[in-house]
């Protein structure tokens, strides 16, 4: 994952070459000099000046520090207040989404109903049976009756 950031930090460089600088200087120098750093400098990335941002082939790492970058230096209060309002509901979805599919209420409960449903099961397997003994001569009397189809 490291390898993309260097080579996503090369590309960030690159295309801040055809950033106006009154641009590139709203960025931090700092981060600038991380990105120098830490960029793969074997990686070779050439900016196509004839597609638009949006057409150009770049690393999902490069695309979410350029995010990052505009939200933080370039935009507009405006336009900061709208990214981190969405930003803020897209947490909050997938916080829903997590809580959702995670309930922990909605799983103790099945497996409460689980636990109890083998509980009882096992249960009624394991109870004691009635043994009904017969007496001697009602055992004879029984016989004869089935002989004799007597009910």
């Amino acid at each position: 994952m490291e390898d993309n950031y260097s080579k996503a930090y090369k590309e960030v460089i690159e295309i801040l070459k055809y950033v106006p600088e009154e641009s590139v200087n709203k960025i931090p120098q700092t981060m600038l000099d991380t990105f120098k750093t830490k960029m793969d400098k074997e990686y070779n990335f050439i900016v196509d000046i004839n597609k638009a941002f949006e057409e150009q082939e770049l690393l999902e790492e490069t695309k979410a520090i350029f995010a990052n970058i505009f939200r933080d230096y370039w935009a507009t209060p405006y336009q900061k207040e709208r990214i981190e309002a969405k930003e803020k509901y897209d947490r909050q979805k997938i916080e829903e989404e997590k809580k959702e599919k995670y309930n922990s209420d909605d799983i103790f409960n099945k497996i409460n109903k689980v636990d109890i449903k083998e509980i009882k099961e096992e249960s009624n397997n394991n109870l004691p049976i009635e043994v009904k003994k017969e007496k001697f001569y009602e055992k004879i009397i029984s016989f004869f009756k089935k002989v004799f189809h007597i009910s």
